[in-house]
């Protein structure tokens, strides 16, 4: 007997018909009929939805503190690639031969 191959829901979807179920426009039971669907998958995907509600309302201070720290590292970045630039022009500085690399022999 083959086997039946899994159904892919695209976020999209998935949006429309929990926002029909939490809307109170559609029982559970009614999604679950119409796009035959499980009832354990119709409650994953509203759990789900509910867990990320208070994120989309924390996005700002959360954005803040990432551009905050994004900033730093560029800042760190910046400065090692100045600390390199100097290091390479005294060791050029330096007596001695140098390989092709820049090592000196």
């Amino acid at each position: 007997m083959p086997r039946r191959t899994r159904r892919n829901f695209t976020p999209g979807f998935k949006a429309q018909v929990v926002l029909q179920l939490l809307s109170g426009q559609r029982s559970s039971g009614e999604l679950c009929r119409e796009h035959l669907l499980s009832p354990s998958l119709l409650a994953t995907w509203k759990d789900t939805v509910l867990d990320g509600l208070p994120s989309l309302f924390q996005g700002d201070e959360q954005r803040g503190q990432e551009q905050t720290r994004i900033a730093e590292l560029e800042q760190l970045v910046g400065r090692q690639t100045l600390d390199l630039e100097i290091l390479k022009k005294a060791s050029r500085l330096l007596p001695g031969t140098a390989d092709k690399s820049g090592r000196l022999s």
